[in-house]
């Protein structure tokens, strides 16, 4: 069976990629369709790439474009009908917000069966794109009139080819209740919900998270944690002023474009980590009290039970995804609503609770659920399953 990865774009290193990677290791002759790479940006994760098989697409050699690929996005039909996937049996699309449905595929007489020279095009989605449909995105340029107008006119170009592309997809699988939701609501489309994968033994110094529950380290949890891209849908901002306020100490892992922002109104007893490696990552999970995650509107989130394998807890903004990881009063603490105050209250419930509670049990267990192993079962016999060919 000839398969064909796409993918939105690669940047940054994130949930998305993750996924592309395990979808790499189920099949590792299938190229790679991208827009275009960063390189530079990716720093240390560039290597997790170097040595695929990736076909860019001609945005790959206009760095302005890449640079400023968000207002730009109207470009988006022309950069995917520059490729021709017509060759391969499928077509396994990871797509976000850059909408990578538009690839040239043909179109099969019958819709489910596989014809000869008309691949089978199956879409794992992430979400549909956040700015086209009122979701928070990486910034708050919306409060700028000049951007809100010039939105309104390239949005309803886009919705109408976010549409009509989602139409020509076979199947989708979404990574999240959540997500299917948005697709059916946006769409009218069903979808089969397959969780993205958490690695239960991330390649570390640490070797096995059980082993770091009996070890010395398990007595060390004193700081708070953040993980992933600084943007403004994180509002890690709300992390950082709640902890300034209860004067407590917050470790920040990740980059973005609000990171120059965010230090300013960090206190001391915040410290900015920038990208780390997986060795880093896993030892910053088993050692923290407990995550917080306050994304917006989080399709699934893949941090949250992330730092569950290391049965550390979350403390997280109860929207999307984040309902569907993290129980309430088991794993965590959930608050309503995206304030500092709100935020401040879930951090103080959370210290009293833990005075006679051990989370670790529960958090593991809640994490296997999100298995890299099942994640990687199911979809290949999703595929598999569904590649009848004519």
């Amino acid at each position: 069976m000839k398969v064909a990865l796409v993918h939105d774009y690669i940047s940054e290193y994130g949930g998305a990629e993750r996924v592309v990677e395990t979808l790499h290791e189920i099949w590792p002759d299938a190229p790679l369709y991208t827009a275009f790479v960063d390189w530079k940006r990716l720093g240390t994760h560039a290597d997790r790439f170097r040595n695929w098989n990736i076909k860019t697409s001609w945005v790959q050699h206009f760095w302005i474009i890449k640079k400023f690929i968000s207002p730009l996005r109207f470009l988006v039909p022309l950069i995917w009908q520059s490729f021709d996937l017509s060759g391969y049996d499928v077509v396994l699309t990871s797509s976000g917000w850059f909408i990578p449905r538009g690839v040239k595929a043909g179109t099969r007489p019958f819709k489910g069966v596989t014809f000869k020279g008309y691949p089978m095009q199956i879409c794992y989605i992430h979400h549909p794109p956040r700015n086209l449909y009122g979701y928070a995105t990486g910034s708050n340029l919306q409060k700028y009139w000049p951007v809100r107008l010039y939105s309104i006119f390239v949005n309803f170009f886009l919705r109408n080819y976010d549409f009509k592309t989602a139409q020509k997809v076979d199947y989708f699988i979404a990574n999240s209740k959540e997500t299917a939701r948005r697709v059916e609501k946006f769409y009218r489309r069903e979808s089969t919900v397959i969780y993205p994968p958490i690695s239960q033994n991330p390649k570390s110094e640490i070797r096995n998270p059980k082993q770091i529950q009996n070890s010395k380290i398990k007595k060390s949890k004193t700081y708070y944690l953040s993980v992933g891209r600084l943007s403004w849908a994180k509002r890690v901002d709300l992390i950082i002023q709640a902890c300034n306020e209860l004067k407590l100490p917050l470790k920040i892992v990740g980059v973005g474009k609000e990171e120059e922002a965010l230090k300013k109104i960090a206190s001391p007893t915040v410290e900015f980590l920038g990208s780390v490696s997986d060795a880093e990552l896993a030892e910053l999970y088993a050692n923290a009290k407990a995550l917080i995650f306050c994304a917006l509107d989080e399709d699934f989130g893949m941090v949250p039970p992330e730092a569950m394998v290391y049965g550390t807890p979350v403390i997280g903004l109860s929207q999307g995804g984040v309902k569907e990881t993290v129980i309430d009063q088991k794993t965590g603490v959930l608050f309503h609503e995206p304030t500092v105050d709100a935020l401040t209250k879930a951090i103080l419930t959370f210290e009293h609770i833990s005075k006679g509670k051990d989370w670790t049990t529960e958090c593991m267990k809640q994490a296997e659920k999100f298995s890299k192993g099942t994640f990687k079962k199911k979809i290949k016999a999703f595929v598999e399953e569904k590649t009848i060919k004519v």
